[in-house]
């Protein structure tokens, strides 16, 4: 798998505990690619918020799914040794534990993801 790339800014601090209302685009808004955030925690599961542009590395999970929501812009989830899926706004895709994948942002984009509070969010 590919190294890490030091310019990623991810930290895995929740962001708003429960019963404080956020603004999902005005978060995303003030920030600048590679950008990843744990926005909050919800029954054992996070949901993080990521601005990215261009490619991350090649991971896996093998902890749990990633869930993939598209906020705005474009991403495609390739698939390691198989075909992959290129998402545009309100679409989502599902990454099952243990395979291989890497994103790619066609520009500045935004995603939500969901994923168990004990995922490493640059992969195992």
């Amino acid at each position: 798998m590919d190294k890490i790339d030091a310019n990623y800014d991810i930290a895995k601090d929740i962001l708003f505990p429960p019963l404080e209302a956020f603004d999902v685009p005005q978060v995303a808004a003030a920030q600048t690619p590679w950008w990843n955030r744990t926005l909050c925690a919800v029954n054992g599961s996070v949901v993080r918020l990521g601005v990215i542009d261009g490619d991350f590395h090649w991971h896996k999970h093998d902890d749990g799914d990633e869930f993939f929501y598209v906020v705005e812009g474009r991403l495609c989830v390739d698939i390691e040794g198989g075909a992959g899926v290129e998402l545009t706004p309100g679409q989502a895709y599902v990454v099952p534990l243990g395979v291989v994948h890497r994103t790619r942002a066609l520009g500045r984009t935004t995603i939500l993801m969901v994923e168990n509070s004990s995922v490493a969010p640059t992969g195992d």
